[in-house]
């Protein structure tokens, strides 16, 4: 029983003693002696008044020591009950293109990997308890934060994203295996990697469909995403006395084998043409990989009928107190 969702009775049918007590005053009214007898000649000597306080005191002491004694046996407690929680709780590792060519200004308002990072940044934003890991890939592939549910961690490592990092290059198999190897291990049973790339696979000593074989047997699910804009694109090429150097060239995604490795895994492929359709993809990901988990919380009580069987050997003891008052001295 919940009173005010502040004070919690966990035998509440104990309260239906207190319903004696009236009874008792009815009795005690109807059968009460027609003259008070008091053993000490010293309590009638301060006048009929003492007397009668003496006795309405000690009347009250034992009904409110009654009252607490029941009060207790109903359990009273504070705290938030136990409750079932349904919340997302799967793994997710977004594997992230760093090579140079993710510098290529096609896509506005910056480069492709500022705005994939933005939108990598709303997706992880938009979960709530779900374990995710980045993955950094170029030339070589290199763990950027395990799994964790600690999301500023994970954001801050994000924006540290940069180019150049990493030895130049676009190995897609590397990049998968390490995504892999943080995920096969991971507590439960969903288990899924986001590979966003702009290239082709020109680096590494693992090829990306073995990667992607081998991450499907360990219930890897892999969604791809392919990033770059349609026929040629700003790509930079060097650096002069001003900055980087770009040249137009053209966008070249192998989306063969990326819709291959997706389908290996049981996931999809995805290409992103602009901002917008980035967003869209991040967004259709994150409603796909909403997996319900029933997962229970439990939340200590403060039991607070200490209290109140404290309250009675208080009252007991003030009643014993007047009792010895009125007692005849031996």
């Amino acid at each position: 029983m919940n009173l005010l969702g502040l004070l919690e009775l966990q035998t509440p049918w104990a309260l239906l003693l207190l319903l004696a007590l009236p009874a008792w005053w009815l009795w005690r009214r109807r059968h009460s002696p027609g003259a008070i007898v008091f053993s000490r000649t010293g309590v009638l000597a301060k006048g009929p008044r003492a007397g009668q306080f003496v006795a309405r005191a000690i009347f009250v002491l034992r009904n409110v020591a009654l009252a607490a004694l029941i009060i207790a046996l109903a359990r009273p407690r504070t705290g938030a009950r136990v409750e079932n929680i349904t919340t997302s709780g799967i793994n997710i590792v977004l594997a992230i293109d760093l090579s140079s060519s993710m510098l290529a200004e096609d896509f506005r308002p910056s480069n492709r990997l500022e705005v994939a990072k933005a939108k990598v940044k709303q997706f992880i934003m938009a979960r709530q308890s779900d374990r995710i890991g980045i993955v950094a890939f170029a030339g070589e592939a290199l763990t950027q934060v395990p799994l964790t549910t600690d999301y500023n961690v994970i954001l801050k490592s994000v924006d540290n994203l940069q180019a150049g990092q990493l030895e130049d290059g676009t190995a897609i198999g590397t990049g998968i295996a390490t995504a892999a190897n943080r995920l096969r291990d991971a507590p439960g049973r969903s288990r899924v990697m986001i590979v966003l790339t702009d290239g082709v696979n020109n680096r590494g000593d693992v090829d990306p469909l073995s990667a992607a074989r081998a991450a499907a047997v360990y219930g890897i699910k892999i969604y791809g995403i392919g990033i770059g804009s349609e026929g040629f694109a700003p790509v930079p090429v060097g650096r002069d006395v001003f900055g980087l150097r770009f040249e137009n060239q053209p966008v070249q995604i192998d989306e063969a084998l990326l819709r291959q490795i997706a389908a290996l895994s049981g996931g999809r492929y995805f290409r992103a043409r602009d901002a917008a359709a980035l967003e869209a993809i991040y967004s259709q990901i994150d409603r796909l990989e909403r997996v319900p988990v029933q997962s229970r919380s439990y939340v200590r009580y403060t039991e607070l009928y200490r209290w109140f069987v404290g309250l009675a050997l208080l009252a007991l003891l003030g009643e014993l107190g007047l009792v010895a008052w009125k007692a005849p001295i031996p």
